[in-house]
């Protein structure tokens, strides 16, 4: 593969979401990635659908979920709990850069496969450990899941509609948020160490926890709290810490008006019939508009019933006032801002089924990312991956295979 971190081999021990969102950032970027899956089962996320692809047999595929978060990958059925899947995991270390785990702390010692096993015959190992609250502290041994971390990281209390509204109670996010950006944070550190390798020479130990991630990326609701020492509310689709930016309703929908600054303020008032408003010295500067917010909304809303959401979009846009209307999913892909980037892509997998996918949004003028393999089938790459990484003879292959140690 091409790419800005081709001829580097990522041994991915992953499942579920979090780790694989990383390795595949890797693959697309250029990495080899094996990705070791338990023979006759691989991946949880394989059977959490519907919906699922259609094997060429008619019979049900993959998951969708499954197919979102690993392409790029080469499926090796191993199994971890026997001495000789222990001994070919340790050899495919050895040979590798990057190793991506997610087990339970502790979990992988008891196979040999722990950060100080491995450092043992690979001292330039990059391995990186993703747990749900990190190697140590009270909660180092729990589980983490995507949506109790959302919980527990604060994120649910400053989602969803505020105390009193209709609807009102914490909300998590509709996509695997914390998952999500603790994959991006694995990937950030997996290349930050990388560029600590080129310049000493040294592979390292990287820890890193969904709810550390969550906590992270509170952002300013986090700074919000330890400066103003108020905990942060639900606000619905408002800002705490500007106004108007909040969705409004039109004549025939909605519309998300993101007026971030005094400028934007005058003249988004003068659109919408109310120029008053930004001369009143309540509202004149965001500071203020921000305090008396339950003055100055209610009169804002009806004038933005008075034409639809194109219209507005329409009217906003020619005076550089950010805006835009609340898409659905198939309109997203639909778009043609989305299209002109091209944020669809389509895959044919080695047996000839067409799994579709969505770009990475990174865009590299020099080694622009090739979308080349497919999200993989259970055991895909285990020959060619042990035949060619590891050269084992096709006798050894076939005694592995037969032994169950492979799939």
């Amino acid at each position: 593969m091409a790419g800005p971190l081709a001829g580097l081999r990522v041994l991915d021990l992953s499942r579920v979401l979090a780790g694989p969102w990383a390795t595949q950032i890797l693959a697309d970027f250029g990495a080899q990635v094996i990705k070791i899956e338990k023979p006759g089962e691989g991946d949880d996320t394989r059977g959490w659908g519907p919906p699922f692809i259609t094997n060429p047999d008619g019979s049900k595929g993959d998951a969708a979920y499954f197919l979102s978060a690993n392409r790029g990958k080469w499926s090796v059925a191993i199994d971890m709990a026997s001495p000789d899947g222990q001994r070919l995991i340790r050899e495919l270390a050895a040979r590798s850069d990057i190793v991506m785990e997610n087990f339970k702390v502790g979990g992988l010692r008891k196979y040999g496969l722990d950060y100080e096993s491995l450092k043992a015959v690979n001292p330039r190992l990059i391995y990186c450990s993703l747990t749900g609250f990190g190697q140590n502290g009270p909660y180092a041994q729990r589980a983490g899941y995507d949506f109790m971390i959302q919980g527990m990281g604060g994120i649910m209390s400053v989602t969803g509609q505020p105390d009193g509204a209709p609807g009102a109670e914490p909300m998590k996010i509709g996509v695997a948020f914390a998952d999500i950006f603790t994959g991006l944070y694995c990937t950030i550190g997996i290349q930050a160490a990388l560029f600590h390798r080129e310049r000493t020479g040294e592979g390292q130990h990287i820890d890193v926890a969904l709810l550390d991630s969550q906590v992270g990326v509170l952002a300013n609701q986090a700074l919000n709290y330890l400066v103003g020492g108020k905990a942060p509310t639900r606000m619905g689709n408002a800002h705490p810490n500007i106004v108007p930016y909040q969705t409004f309703q039109t004549r025939d929908g909605y519309i998300i008006m993101a007026v971030a600054n005094d400028r934007q303020f005058r003249e988004y008032c003068a659109i919408i019939g109310v120029p008053h408003l930004a001369e009143d010295e309540r509202f004149r500067l965001n500071r203020g508009r921000v305090v008396n917010r339950a003055e100055l909304i209610p009169m804002l809303v009806g004038p933005m019933k008075a034409r639809t959401t194109a219209e507005w979009v329409e009217a906003f846009e020619s005076a550089a006032i950010p805006c835009g209307p609340i898409n659905t999913i198939d309109q997203v892909f639909a778009n043609e801002q989305v299209l002109a980037r091209g944020m669809q892509i389509g895959l044919t997998r080695d047996d000839g089924v067409q799994v579709p996918g969505v770009a990475n949004p990174v865009v590299f003028s020099a080694t622009p990312v090739e979308y080349e393999k497919a999200p993989p089938r259970l055991g895909d790459g285990t020959e060619k991956v042990l035949s060619t990484v590891l050269e084992l003879a096709p006798e050894e292959i076939e005694r592995l295979r037969k032994a169950g140690v492979i799939g």
